[in-house]
């Protein structure tokens, strides 16, 4: 069976995957295709047509549109908590009453739009609740046999914010959710813009800030309560609508004028001083206080018994959290979805709809589901480039590669299928040797301009992973943040966060020959198995697709060289 995941409902992070019999054949993001960060309020066109030609795939063969935005019956108790919660604005309040699926039809109709429009004409549309869609992206593709527990955090779905359930034998069951405004994500979210940084995009800056700060020097945690299984976040200064919102140049955020009048001003421009840095601090260490609390609150019976949990949705992107989660007794081992984010919600919903109709879902063993380029297309991109590239065909990528590295240049490199997530896994990279004192300054001063606080993170040989990170611990898709060994500190000082920690990706030859070849090239010229990774991009842009955005990055900033595939471009 052909099945087609579309995401896009929230009016962000639109995707689509393919499924064809249980195995994920391809997903990607629209905004790599479209240049559109985050593609607001835009429908996976392109990422839809990508999946379809990727699978050899004709639209009239597509079996199932899987959907991530479901209707919400009103005898479900999310509308009227919803209503409730927002008294203080009426016109909300009873819309949730009286229309309350009225997204959920305006987001029907763009779907199958998008069907008719592509030709998909002979398959039946299927919505997946989102929370739902985030739980099967997770336990599907886990690959647990075992009884799993199962996470899902975000900032909110159709009216649900946090999911708690199980896995077993191929289903998921709900054992508790909590809906909006009640929203641990939201919280972060709304502390996030307080601290300066977009919503749905900089939580992992506030996250990157937070060890620069001291959690002790300011108490956040009238913010939110968990008692006696129930969540509830303080809308006097967070997680609020309409006239509740504080304003500034015409825009409303997310919090109160009230929080203003508690914290102070709202934080402005990239350094990071007092008090802001320790608010990070705080309202981090408050995000995993609840969250474990929660965890072992609903799922400690389930975790005491097999050990494994699934966890999706924006929150699972947090890396300190999920250390701590790994670190709780009796957990063996955590699955991250890389795409955690709404964009996975369009896997989520085709594994679950793959599921549902009794299908066995495949495992998820790699993220690099994105398109992918020969060396004949990146030499073709070179020759038609306005800026008329220099460009030379070297022997092996890989091995060239690794020498500029070991000279302490950083390198752009392009190769393989593009990964999907945020993460990027070694296919659209920046790259760095982590023992030259400097590179990431080079780095940020080349082309990522970003904060300088912000932690780089490394990717490693999975032989030596274990000594590096005190753990044997699977870590494929930087989804977790390590304790890292006081005797490779030292050594790689520039992968190394202010506390400590490294978000670590482990990298087998199994899932990237190439990538693998290259960094065992490194640790022989350096000594080093270990290199400096950052997705490719420049600050405010997606990750790269492909050979063109690569050279129209490449000449937009002040990186030297840059290896597609075995073609290699440097600047005069």
């Amino acid at each position: 069976m052909i099945i087609l995941g579309l995401s896009g409902a929230l009016g962000h992070d639109s995707s689509a995957a393919i499924l064809v019999d249980g195995k994920i054949i391809a997903a990607a993001e629209e905004e790599r295709f479209t240049r559109d960060k985050h593609a607001k309020n835009t429908f996976p066109y392109e990422a839809a047509k990508y999946c379809l030609k990727e699978a050899g795939i004709t639209p009239d063969q597509v079996d199932i549109v899987a959907f991530p935005y479901a209707e919400i019956p009103l005898t479900s108790k999310a509308r009227w908590h919803y209503a409730k919660r927002y008294w203080y604005a009426p016109d909300r309040a009873l819309d949730a009453i009286f229309n309350g699926n009225r997204r959920f039809r305006r987001n029907r109709d763009k779907s199958l739009k998008l069907m008719a429009d592509l030709g998909i004409n002979k398959a039946r549309f299927v919505p997946v609740e989102h929370h739902l869609a985030h739980a099967s992206s997770a336990y599907h593709l886990s690959g647990f046999k075992e009884k799993t527990a199962i996470v899902g955090i975000d900032g909110k779905g159709e009216y649900a914010t946090t999911f708690f359930g199980y896995g077993e034998n191929g289903k998921i069951h709900k054992i508790k959710e909590f809906y909006d405004p009640d929203s641990l994500g939201g919280m972060y979210g709304a502390i996030t813009e307080y601290l300066g940084f977009e919503m749905l995009d900089g939580e992992f800056k506030v996250m990157g800030m937070a060890p620069y700060g001291d959690a002790s020097k300011y108490d956040l945690s009238r913010l939110v309560s968990f008692k006696d299984g129930e969540l509830k976040i303080n809308t006097d200064f967070v997680n609020v609508v309409g006239l509740r919102r504080y304003k500034e140049k015409g825009k409303g955020y997310y919090f109160t004028p009230e929080l203003i009048e508690w914290l102070g001003p709202k934080r402005e421009g990239d350094e990071i001083d007092d008090p802001y840095i320790h608010y990070a601090a705080s309202v981090q260490q408050l995000l995993e206080d609840v969250a474990l609390q929660m965890i072992d609150y609903y799922l400690g019976d389930i975790i005491r018994e097999t050990g494994r949990i699934a966890m999706a949705g924006g929150v699972a992107l947090n890396v300190k959290l999920n250390q701590r989660i790994i670190a709780m007794p009796h957990v063996k081992e955590l699955f991250v979805q890389p795409a955690s984010g709404d964009a996975g919600t369009a896997l989520g919903a085709a594994s679950f709809v793959a599921a549902d109709v009794g299908e066995t879902v495949e495992p998820m063993r790699h993220a690099y589901l994105g398109p992918s380029f020969t060396n004949e297309e990146c030499a073709a991109a070179c020759e038609s480039h306005p800026k008329k590239p220099e460009f030379q065909r070297v022997d092996n990528g890989a091995i060239k590669a690794a020498e500029l590295l070991a000279a302490g240049n950083p390198l752009a490199w392009f190769q393989g299928r593009m990964e999907f997530g945020p993460r990027s896994l070694g296919c659209r990279s920046i790259l760095g040797d982590p023992s030259h004192p400097g590179v990431a300054d080079r780095i940020n001063a080349q082309i990522k301009y970003r904060e300088r606080w912000r932690p780089f993170c490394p990717s490693m040989l999975d032989r030596v992973a274990e000594d590096i990170l005190q753990t044997n611990h699977p870590a494929p898709y930087m989804t977790f943040t390590f304790d890292v060994a006081d005797h490779w500190k030292p050594r790689i000082p520039e992968v190394v966060h202010e506390d400590g920690t490294a978000r670590a990706q482990v990298v087998t030859k199994e899932t990237n020959p190439r990538y693998y070849a290259l960094i065992e090239e490194l640790e022989r010229l350096r000594g080093v198995p270990v290199v400096l990774n950052t997705s490719l991009n420049r600050r405010g842009e997606p990750m790269i697709c492909s050979p063109e955005d690569a050279l129209n990055m490449f000449y937009g900033c002040d990186l030297e060289y840059l290896m597609m595939e075995d073609i290699l471009v440097t600047k005069a």
